[in-house]
């Protein structure tokens, strides 16, 4: 029952936190890579069950475990399981569900290595894939298949911010008896619990928000223990995506103030995204929280806020208009990736190759990550920055 749910602030601050070793106040970091047993038996129970049991910490570690206890909490889910990276997470989650002759339906707008995973890799196993726009339930619906295992959504999705009916999307995969997994990452548990709308498994780069500081890399899945268990044992345990125990504490430690940055980051954000709307040079803003945006219905039954990172296109198609509008900024760094107490700004034209042409509707498009510095800053920042263009 939602009422009975635990606070962000509990999760967060003392989830798991009870009786730590030595009445410590921070969790310890158990930097072991194996553990030992006081006897035959308790040996052989757990080689038996490596799932439940501290063996070896390429399988479960307490530093680890205690985070993956906040990350369920947090995202309504029974399990969780930390990984290396992000790319881990989506990964793990996708192949665990898929085998010779499936098929898989992808947002067409996902995350450029969930595109690659589906197009390449999962091809050369047989693996067969559609992608759909997914601002529709018509859009799923016709790309289903006797054969469909997976359907797979970012929500919002990378550079566009489109939004799929999750609540829709999740009945009709039940329907059919097909997996969901989602890519939560923009969204964080702040603002957006998939699993409340019925999806299945969610994954998350720990490198965005939950790290918070641009100083770690981790993903993480959550989902029933069911769906956690099989791809413990499935993929975690055979593939090696191992996360360590200091980058668990580390996550743990940053995700302290999660609650609190959060917002700052939607604020800033809406700031920005507001400021560029009034320029007669910007063509549209892209941030699902806008009251322009085509899907802020949609937006507002299914987040609660926004995260930091949206995007704008200049009704310019001039390349070095956009290069010099990048040269020019002061205090955004240029950068790939998003999440951390920095903003960013990110044209998606140094994604092609230098003498590649860029297709139309991705010359101008730029990606901004608000982080949490003065709104102000980083208002005149863009403002002198669009300016230059001029100059």
């Amino acid at each position: 029952m939602e009422s009975d749910r635990k606070s962000i602030s509990e999760i967060l601050l003392h989830e798991g936190e009870r009786n730590l070793p030595g009445n410590a106040v921070s969790p310890p970091i158990f930097q072991t890579s194996i553990f030992c047993f006081g006897s035959f038996e308790e040996f052989q129970s757990a080689l038996a069950d490596e799932a439940h049991s501290y063996l070896y910490s390429r399988g479960n570690n307490p530093t680890v475990n205690l985070c993956e206890m906040k990350l369920a909490a947090l995202e309504h889910a029974e399990k969780a399981k930390l990984v290396a990276s992000g790319v881990a997470a989506i990964s793990c989650a996708i192949l665990s569900q898929v085998q010779t002759g499936d098929h898989c339906v992808v947002v067409q707008d996902s995350y450029s290595w969930t595109r690659y995973m589906m197009m390449t890799y999962l091809r050369r196993f047989g693996i067969d894939v559609t992608f759909v726009e997914g601002t529709r339930i018509e859009d799923f619906e016709e790309a289903i298949r006797p054969n469909t295992k997976v359907i797979y959504l970012e929500s919002p999705a990378t550079f566009t911010f489109k939004l799929q009916p999750l609540e829709e999307v999740a009945e009709l995969a039940r329907s059919r008896h097909i997996k969901t997994i989602i890519d939560n990452t923009w969204s964080t548990p702040i603002f957006q619990n998939p699993i409340d709308y019925g999806i299945d498994i969610v994954v998350h780069s720990a490198t965005k928000y939950f790290g918070g500081n641009s100083d770690l890399i981790g993903g993480a899945i959550m989902g029933s223990a069911e769906d956690i268990d099989h791809i413990f044992n499935t993929e975690f345990l055979p593939l090696g995506p191992v996360p360590d125990p200091m980058q668990a504490w580390l996550i743990m430690r940053n995700l302290r103030n999660l609650q609190l940055r959060m917002p700052v980051h939607y604020r800033n954000a809406m700031g920005l995204a507001q400021y560029l709307e009034s320029r007669d040079d910007v063509e549209t803003v892209l941030y699902p929280l806008l009251p322009s945006f085509p899907q802020h219905e949609l937006a507002k039954k299914q987040l609660r806020g926004g995260s930091g990172l949206f995007s704008f296109r200049l009704k310019t198609r001039d390349i070095e208009k956009v290069k010099k509008l990048t040269n020019s900024v002061k205090f955004f760094k240029r950068a790939v990736s998003w999440g951390g107490y920095e903003s960013l700004i990110d044209p998606n034209a140094t994604a092609f190759a230098p003498g590649k042409p860029v297709p139309d509707d991705r010359i101008s498009l730029i990606r901004i990550h608000a982080g949490i510095e003065d709104l102000d800053l980083l208002k005149d920042d863009l403002k002198q920055a669009l300016d230059s263009m001029y100059t």
